[in-house]
């Protein structure tokens, strides 16, 4: 369970990165497919399985944050990722 977990994770982190890469693009292009309903709502569908991913995967290996330091540093590493994201992305 542990391993599909990691790779629903890992593709995660894959599509979420992409799909700010894309939006970005898209953004620079002015493009009129940024205001789809799917290219709003879908990043939040995959940044959730994303940490949904993240908090199992800490259950499940019995890393916690503020315990394990390099589950402390992904926490902040996301937290930066989602408001650096938000800022660049306006």
């Amino acid at each position: 369970m542990y391993v599909l977990v990691k790779y629903v994770h890992v593709i995660s982190v894959v599509l979420s990165v992409g799909g700010f890469f894309l939006r970005g693009l898209l953004m620079m292009r002015d493009s009129r497919l940024l205001q789809a309903r799917w290219i709003k709502v879908l990043p939040h569908i995959n940044d959730t399985v994303l940490l949904v991913a993240a908090l199992t995967l800490a259950a499940m290996s019995g890393q916690y944050p503020f315990v394990a330091d390099w589950v402390t540093a992904k926490i902040f590493g996301v937290i930066a990722y989602i408001i650096l994201g938000a800022l660049a992305l306006r």
